[in-house]
């Protein structure tokens, strides 16, 4: 063996050794912001705000930020909104500057702490600091929403075509494993906050807490590994541009790339179903199931534990069957389970379990390897610009589905044929994706094609 070819043998090793020390500390942010969404947004940021606002209502059940009439029990759910439209007004003009300038690091740092901090601030939720909580929840939606694009964008840079599906993957089991882990620790809390001494109130604002020092605890790690890389644009010195501006740019951009653009479409169709089921099956379980709200927080904590192995399981197949087959079948898979659930009989929690066994274990594995293929469409050098608009079309779109759910409950009394409207979404987006020429894609935005996608 000559010395060159020994030289570039080693050279290979020690890049691949950085390579999966990078994605090692890819995968710890998942596993430190994931736990907000799960325990602050999902569980118990929502009932606990509202509490507040109802708290410091008129006599009519109405507060009034900046003199808004707004009633109590609606607060939370329009602060949310609001957080999606500063969200879209940030998410383009930090994506500019990762692109522009090289540096993501830094800005993922900013989003990160800015949120982690927001999210630790909530312990001081008590009394009637509704407007606080308001504040808090959209800088912490924001930060986060900000934080992902530029999570995401790492993807095509330390994971090479045949990897990304097996990385993106992993990265969603870590976060839900994580969400999984401190969900019970943080249930234990609650469930006996009188054996720990502290009342009810305190034990949600400790839980609202831990999960922004948890956050900025493990963000750490990911800061420590992930490492800048100039882009082309960067390189060559070209001038940043503003954010709408850059937006625009990358829309015209996609347009000239349309198969990208159709892969987006169906992306978001059945996106928006995912997102509505999770939003709108605990509404599901209550109000026409009679459950409880323990039976409620243990599915939830079901649908983190399975989706951690859907997930992992999901990226070995689409390593045996490429990516889109793989979502494919995984939008039959949804297909079937929101469909059983409109025979799900009330008052029997087994079989909410099983709908969110289904649910969780096509969970991950739908979100990641949609990821990771979207990262196969994105030109070098616009990594942040598309996924961007990635998240920015996710966030966009994510009325459709929840008002598709409200008005057939409104038309019909039922929320069974609520919940079974939205396999429109899964069977509409599976024809979408079906169109996709992905090796065509691939091609179009100059990437190496994959043996399987």
């Amino acid at each position: 063996m000559s010395t060159d070819t020994v030289k570039r043998t080693a050279a290979d090793g020690s890049e691949a050794a950085e390579r999966r020390r990078e994605q090692r500390g890819w995968y710890v942010y998942d596993w430190a912001c994931s736990v907000y969404s799960t325990s602050v947004l999902t569980v118990f940021l929502g009932p606990y705000l509202t509490e507040i606002a109802k708290a410091a209502a008129d006599p009519d059940g109405y507060v009034h930020p900046l003199g808004i009439p707004v009633r109590a029990g609606s607060f939370f759910a329009y602060t949310v909104s609001l957080s999606v439209l500063v969200s879209v007004f940030v998410m383009p003009l930090a994506a500019a500057a990762a692109d522009r300038t090289g540096r993501k690091k830094p800005l993922l740092a900013v989003a990160a702490y800015l949120g982690a901090a927001a999210t630790a601030g909530m312990f001081f939720l008590e009394g009637e600091r509704y407007l606080l909580g308001g504040l808090l929840l959209i800088a912490a939606n924001a930060s986060l929403a900000v934080s992902m694009v530029l999570y995401n964008s790492y993807l095509p840079q330390i994971a090479s075509p045949e990897e990304r599906d097996a990385v993106s993957s992993r990265g969603w089991a870590f976060g839900y494993a994580s969400g999984a882990l401190v969900l019970v620790a943080n249930l234990v809390l609650f469930l006996a906050h009188d054996s720990f001494g502290v009342a009810e109130s305190t034990a949600v604002r400790i839980c609202l807490a831990s999960a922004g020092l948890w956050w900025g605890a493990f963000t750490l790690v990911p800061l420590k590994r992930l490492r800048d890389r100039g882009t082309p644009a960067h390189e060559a010195g070209t001038a940043p541009r503003g954010g709408w501006q850059q937006l625009r740019s990358t829309v015209r951009d996609m347009r000239r790339r349309p198969h990208t653009l159709a892969f987006l479409l169906a992306y978001l169709v059945y996106n928006d179903g995912v997102q509505t089921v999770i939003s709108q099956a605990s509404v599901y379980g209550s109000e026409e199931l009679g459950l409880g709200q323990s039976t409620l927080i243990v599915a939830v904590l079901l649908v983190q534990v399975l989706a951690v192995a859907g997930a992992l399981a999901m990226g070995r197949l689409a390593r045996a069957y490429g990516a889109k087959r793989t979502i494919l079948g995984s939008l039959v898979a949804w297909t079937v389970t929101i469909g059983a659930g409109y025979f799900l009989p009330a008052g029997a929690p087994a079989w909410f379990f099983v709908l969110a066994a289904g649910i969780g274990l096509v969970l991950g594995g739908t979100q990641a390897l949609s990821r990771s293929l979207f990262s196969h469409l994105v030109p070098h050098g616009k990594e942040a610009e598309y996924f961007s608009a990635y998240e920015i079309s996710d966030r966009g779109m994510a009325w459709l589905g929840p008002l598709i759910f409200g008005l057939t409950y409104q038309l019909t009394g039922s929320y069974r044929d609520a919940i079974v409207s939205l396999v429109a979404f899964f069977l509409l987006g599976f024809v979408l994706l079906l169109r996709v020429p992905v090796r065509r894609a691939v091609r179009d935005a100059g990437n190496p094609v994959p043996d399987r996608i």
